[in-house]
């Protein structure tokens, strides 16, 4: 072939890789500035409503009884340490001298617990500073799912709308409250959800760029390190290293960014796409997504690991095991067995536990804190009032999320759209894992993992309602209209939700009308 008539190869090919660089990699339209100043000042909305009076109640609340001393010991031991009966009333006074002799038994990994130590030791052993890092991560959490609904619905108005639902979850707010550990797990799942998302653009960029050169062949080319994908992995183990339910995320994730690689190989019109996805693509997804996860969760005990004052830290050495490194991993390895065990036969009947099937109807909402006041307490003008943080979803959020799940499943099965599949994922890993241990003591605010993915679904089918661009007039007004109904009538219900979310002191018949069934009080 000449000269010539290779420039003119490429000048036919040119239009062809340009429109696939568009198909699999389409730019986000509009305001880059915008894309992130409209979630940043929906993500300080959220920050403030959670912020403000976050020392209310200024006592412990719930498992707070466990998680604050176990960071505590963490500050003061390098590991969870044994701390006395009588914690909450010194943790409430801000005296630090809870602790007996000995490491604890632990029945969680200890990355939620470091997180809520960094708060202890910037602010005090106060209720603020055992809240703030619960606090933070929430509030960053609405930040991530703005931009995370904006990269995938190529929409910033789509984007700030997913900020805002969250901003107003009454579950989500809570837990951004309380020095629980859930909070972490869900912000940990959710970056590794957002590093995922933005692997995906970058991998089709990628793999349109080398199209644009002659592939090696009908598997496509390997496109190299995948540095967002690797975050992933850290951030999966982070989530399995604050609670282990994290770990269903790993193979369901997993399991999505190969399935991505294979659509991608697809859209490109190679014939091996399977393959390429498989093998060429996917060959560093074990390292990344299930090796990285490991290391990152065994690192994530080095305050166990780097000192001796850890419950059964000497296990190995005691069975005659001495060898450096191996000796400290044999332990760690018996200490999570016995941890496992623990776990996986909790039964202890609770009056607030729950079954997850009725998760999504917010059937039994736990009840963190319950104060009653006569007339004189706490500022109460009538006979008697309530205090309460009960922890419940915002209705308007999680029943209507029941609906766009089912259209995100239809939505999927029509098109194979990958958004709708991947809320799907989400939902999925974090909430179908309870059925198999129905024997097991669980309480409603094990959801908040999959929280974020539920407003998503919400977002694909306003952006749905809405339509694209270039949709006519009056379906973009009825969508813009029945989109704002709907957000409306969701800032209600969270307002009127309010009182029973932030530990308001209210009359007592106020608090009872909240109640809307019996199983809530």
């Amino acid at each position: 072939m000449t000269t010539s008539q290779a420039e003119a190869a490429t000048t036919q090919r040119s239009p062809r890789l340009s429109a696939l660089a568009a198909r699999l990699s389409p730019p986000v339209p509009g305001s880059a500035a915008w894309g992130w100043i409209g979630p940043l000042l929906v993500t300080a909305f959220g920050a403030f409503l959670r912020f403000n009076r976050l020392s209310v109640p200024p006592v412990v609340v719930f498992d707070e009884t466990y998680y604050v001393p176990d960071a505590l010991g963490i500050l003061r031991f390098g590991s969870e340490h044994n701390y006395s009966s009588t914690r909450n009333g010194l943790l409430q006074r801000g005296d630090p001298h809870i602790f007996t002799k000995g490491g604890e038994f632990v029945a969680h990994p200890p990355f939620g617990k470091i997180m809520i130590a960094g708060g202890e030791w910037l602010f005090g052993l106060t209720p603020f500073g055992w809240r703030f890092a619960s606090c933070l991560v929430g509030s960053l959490a609405i930040l991530m799912t703005a931009r995370i609904a904006r990269r995938m619905t190529r929409s910033t108005l789509l984007g700030c709308i997913a900020g805002l639902l969250l901003a107003l979850e009454g579950l989500e707010y809570v837990m951004s409250r309380t020095a629980l550990l859930d909070i972490f797990l869900m912000f940990w799942v959710l970056a590794a959800f957002g590093c995922l998302v933005i692997d995906r653009d970058h991998a089709r960029a990628r793999l349109a760029a080398a199209m644009q050169r002659r592939p090696p062949d009908d598997a496509g080319p390997r496109l190299g390190m995948r540095w967002w994908r690797l975050a992933a992995g850290v951030c999966l183990g982070l989530a399995c290293a604050s609670k282990w339910n994290g770990i269903w995320y790993v193979p369901a994730f997993a399991a999505m960014s190969v399935a991505w690689d294979i659509g991608a190989r697809r859209a490109a019109g190679l014939s091996r796409s399977i393959y390429g996805g498989l093998v060429r693509a996917g060959r560093w997804v074990l390292a990344s997504l299930a090796a990285v996860p490991v290391v990152t969760y065994v690192a994530a005990w080095s305050g166990w690991l780097f000192t001796s004052t850890g419950y059964d830290r000497n296990w190995a050495a005691q069975h005659g095991i001495h060898t450096p490194v191996i000796s400290a991993l044999v332990s760690l390895f018996e200490y999570n067995k016995a941890m496992l065990h623990f776990d996986s036969t909790l039964t202890t009947h609770h009056p607030y536990e729950s079954q997850p099937w009725s998760w999504m109807v917010l059937a039994r909402p736990v009840s963190f804190a319950y104060t009653p006041y006569k007339f004189g307490q706490a500022g109460c003008q009538v006979k008697s009032c309530s205090q309460e943080v009960l922890a419940i979803g915002t209705p308007m959020i999680w029943w209507v999320s029941i609906a766009t799940l089912v259209i995100c499943v239809a939505w999927w099965l029509a098109q194979r759209d990958w958004r709708a599949g991947a809320v799907l994922v989400g939902v999925a890993a974090g909430w179908l894992p309870w059925f198999l241990f129905l024997s097991r003591t669980k309480f409603f605010f094990y959801a908040v993992v999959y929280d974020p993915f539920l407003v998503l679904s919400i977002t694909l089918c306003l952006g749905l309602l809405l339509g694209p661009a270039r949709a006519g007039g009056l379906r973009r007004s009825v969508g813009a209209a029945v989109t704002g109904a709907y957000l409306l009538a969701v800032l209600l219900n969270f307002w009127y939700l309010y009182p029973v979310l932030a530990a308001k002191v209210i009359p007592y018949s106020s608090w009872l009308a909240r109640m809307w069934f019996s199983s809530w009080i």
